[in-house]
């Protein structure tokens, strides 16, 4: 029953993160309210804040152990997860941080972004999706609830990437088209992450 609790949770979340994340829900949000000053702010505070539950659902439902790595195994999977961190937190800044986090929207018209296409974005261009994967599938130590968690994460991504994709079609054309040709979707020198 926890395994359907939580992809229930998982399902139910991403369906509202990625409906509040479209077009549609932007345009109607504007047409209500007529600003769009604070949308992408309160979209990130309402997207963490809806993610404690299930947060709270893994730490609380029955669970069991799935597998644990040992030493000296575990350390180079922890290290893989501070490298998966740093690269994470690299591809966060080589976007326009303030705008992605909603900050920059409270002080200047929104526009739209340019397409970011250096530093890892020239390798991958999900690399922050790329590195989250790579940080939770890292864990020496797994249980049902995480295992769960994370394959529901993982399949997450992968959905959202393609609706992304034809999103960032729409918004840079042919740009876009010329950089996804060339550029692997999540992991480098994949033949299958090309386009």
């Amino acid at each position: 029953m926890s395994i359907f609790i939580l992809l229930l949770a998982l399902a139910i979340w991403g369906v509202v993160h990625s409906f509040l994340a479209s077009h549609l829900a932007k345009d109607l949000f504007r047409l209500r309210a007529g600003s769009m000053d604070f949308y992408r702010l309160a979209y990130n505070i309402f997207a963490g804040v809806s993610f404690l539950p299930i947060l709270y659902l893994m730490a609380t439902l029955p669970d069991q152990p799935v597998y644990q790595v040992s030493a000296p195994w575990s350390y180079l999977m922890l290290g893989g997860q501070v490298f998966a961190a740093l690269m994470l937190f690299t591809a966060f800044l080589q976007t326009d941080s303030l705008s992605f986090v909603g900050l920059r929207q409270l002080f200047e018209k929104e526009k739209t972004g340019a397409l970011v296409t250096r530093g890892l974005y020239r390798v991958v261009r999900h690399p922050l999706y790329t590195f989250s994967l790579l940080y939770i599938w890292l864990s020496p130590r797994v249980s049902q609830n995480s295992l769960v968690f994370y394959i529901g994460v993982t399949l997450y991504v992968l959905i959202g990437a393609y609706f992304e994709e034809r999103k960032l079609l729409r918004d840079f054309g042919e740009a876009y088209a010329e950089y996804r040709r060339k550029t692997p979707m999540l992991i480098p020198g994949l033949v299958l992450g090309k386009k």
